[in-house]
């Protein structure tokens, strides 16, 4: 499953684990988890993050995500977390 590692005007990284598109929407970017059939950000989309659209320096895309919608950069240091048994997917997190 795809993620967004997100590079931020202070140098900090955040993560977003399960999205596999994002878009603009006023002054923020979000990032959605789509449908696997569906390749379109649509009323069906779920919000899994948003960020101040002018605090964003750079995104790039990721392979191989930790299970589960998080986020954090922790697995981009542990490729393999999937053994750790003190993970536990975080609930999406929602926009107004």
């Amino acid at each position: 499953m795809p993620a967004y590692e997100i590079t931020l005007k202070d140098q900090a990284r955040e993560c977003v684990d399960g999205a596999d598109a994002y878009a603009q929407e006023g002054q923020l970017t979000t990032f959605f988890r789509t449908a696997s059939a569906r390749q379109v950000v649509d009323c069906w989309s779920i919000r899994l993050a948003s960020f101040r659209t002018s605090e964003i320096l750079a995104v790039r895309r990721v392979e191989g995500s930790v299970v589960g919608p998080t986020v954090g950069c922790d697995h981009l240091a542990h490729r393999d977390l999937a053994s750790r048994d003190d993970l536990t997917p975080l609930a999406p997190l929602r926009s107004a």
